[in-house]
């Protein structure tokens, strides 16, 4: 008697996957390099299962990958708890390839601020969310993911969906124009202009600086277009070499910023985001555990 072999796994169909993997996890987790790891351990899933067994590999892979990342946030919970200063995501570069491939409104949208709202949501919520508003999974799959019944799921991406609609801008602002006034902000920063950071800067503008613990940064969100000015004149009459760090303008997670320099050769990047031609929110990374992925070729 002889038994049938398991059918065998085509590796080249994950890989058409793998971009698609890697920006639910990253939405998921606000991290790269967990996302990344992720997606590995999906892989290895995927190459262990049997291929007869899986009737839609997409729907397969996105519930492997949704419940791995709901156990990842179990078990970071009580780390980011802990967590010194503000918690930021780890900045993506434009051309890092975590788009959705989808006809959603937010297939492309990776900004700080929509990541963050993500963050502020409950991990089903976020779940339902990102599978069917952005990468277009109908709610009878999505409940057999999540292990929900389809209206609950669809009660949690309505929720998910108001909250994170609230956090948008209403009038985006052109790229050009942004970079514009990220250029004229980090001028005026670095040289400690007041005049020219309060004309910059939104009345109710925030500050947040993710240092991890590692790197120096303000252990707390600095509000107020006033403070704001105050913090980066200090810095600049403070430390005179402010004004020789070298900083490569790009877009960060889609917002105008960019990839500073230091001297000593560490990096950091930063990123505004705008609103009525007015800056608004500046996220600046420090940690150096967040920056890898930017130092590879």
């Amino acid at each position: 008697m002889t038994t049938s072999k398991p059918e065998p796994i085509d590796a080249g169909e994950f890989e058409s996957q793998r971009r698609r993997l890697t920006g639910l996890a990253y939405r998921m987790l606000g991290s790269v390099a967990e996302a990344e790891d992720v997606v590995q351990e999906a892989y290895l899933r995927w190459h262990a299962a049997d291929r007869a067994a899986i009737a839609d590999p997409p729907a397969f892979l996105s519930t492997v990958v949704t419940r791995l990342c709901l156990d990842q946030i179990k078990s970071a919970r009580s780390r980011r708890e802990h967590y010194i200063g503000p918690w930021l995501p780890e900045p993506v570069l434009d051309d890092e390839p975590l788009g959705a491939e989808t006809a959603s409104d937010y297939a492309h949208e990776l900004s700080m601020t929509l990541m963050l709202a993500l963050e502020r949501l409950s991990p089903l919520e976020r779940a339902a969310f990102l599978l069917h508003d952005v990468f277009d999974i109908e709610f009878g799959q999505v409940a057999r993911t999540l292990g929900r019944s389809e209206p609950a799921c669809r009660q949690l991406a309505a929720r998910a969906r108001a909250h994170v609609k609230e956090s948008q801008p209403r009038f985006p602002v052109p790229p050009e124009t942004g970079a514009r006034l990220a250029e004229a902000f980090l001028t005026a920063a670095r040289s400690g202009d007041a005049e020219t950071l309060t004309l910059l800067l939104a009345e109710d503008a925030v500050l947040s600086s993710d240092g991890g613990g590692k790197r120096l940064a303000a252990l707390r969100p600095i509000f107020g277009r006033d403070k704001i000015t105050r913090f980066f004149v200090g810095l600049a009459s403070k430390y005179n070499r402010y004004a020789q760090y070298g900083a490569t303008p790009t877009r960060i997670n889609g917002q105008p910023g960019f990839i500073v320099t230091e001297p000593d050769g560490s990096i950091h990047t930063m990123a505004v985001d705008l609103r009525d031609g007015l800056i608004t929110s500046i996220y600046v990374v420090r940690n150096p555990d967040k920056l890898k992925h930017l130092a590879r070729p």
